[in-house]
């Protein structure tokens, strides 16, 4: 893990997150030399989650037929509830004092993903092609770890999160997605774990992804931090 405050990240140019067809670039600016934030996992080398399977649930196998006139077949398991679907307005993590409005953000014409703009107080962005946060599957938020100019992006205390912290999302339909974090990952360019980001959950599940690992020998970011927050309410 390689370690940096903003001090010392002048002048590095882009954090991409990489996939097949998929492209992160984000995390540029030059930082302020006073802010001190510690950075630990920018983007990676990852598929889109346009290009992984439509989260959708999985049936049980079908039981196995049975001779038994009193014997009847194992339902399938139930399925965590979901919500249905509304696109996200905000978002707020009081444990780190992280609030912002989402953008809606999709792929570009050249296949890179959109991602915020990143002056001080940039909100952060949820990929349009995912699901909708409380839908079944990885709804994905994405958002800098500093902003251009100097000082800290929306996700740059993600690091700071420990299981259990809430995570709320605002949504079009007046409901909120409350969600509680499970873990954080840091995941370098060429070993990013594409299916376990982006691929099928059995319930509704929430990804905050960010830039960090930043190389001051290169000025560029080398990994994504992830962190992996489910359904509560």
């Amino acid at each position: 893990m390689t370690e940096s405050r903003y001090g010392r990240r002048a002048g590095f140019t882009t954090c991409a997150a990489a996939a097949a067809l998929l492209l992160f670039t984000g995390c540029t600016g030059t930082p302020a030399p006073e802010a001190g934030i510690t950075s630990s996992a920018p983007p990676a080398a990852v598929s889109s989650p346009a290009t992984a399977p439509t989260p959708t649930s999985t049936l049980a196998p079908t039981a196995s037929v049975v001779t038994s006139p009193t014997a009847r077949a194992t339902p399938a398991p139930e399925q965590p509830p979901v919500l249905a679907a509304s696109a996200p307005v905000s978002l707020t993590i009081p444990a780190i004092g992280a609030e912002s409005e989402l953008l809606h953000l999709g792929l570009r014409e050249d296949g890179s993903l959109g991602v915020p703009p990143e002056g001080p107080g940039s909100p952060a962005s949820w990929y349009t092609d995912s699901p909708t946060p409380g839908e079944r599957g990885p709804a994905v938020v994405l958002g800098h770890v500093n902003a251009t100019g100097g000082g800290p992006g929306v996700f740059a205390d993600l690091r700071q999160l420990t299981p259990g912290d809430r995570i709320e999302v605002t949504r079009e339909d007046g409901t909120m997605a409350v969600f509680a974090v499970d873990r954080g990952e840091q995941y370098g360019k060429v070993d990013f774990p594409t299916l376990e980001v982006y691929g099928n959950t059995a319930g509704p599940e929430l990804r905050l992804i960010t830039c960090d690992g930043y190389d001051p020998a290169t000025g560029e970011f080398d990994d994504n931090y992830v962190v992996y927050a489910t359904l509560t309410a």
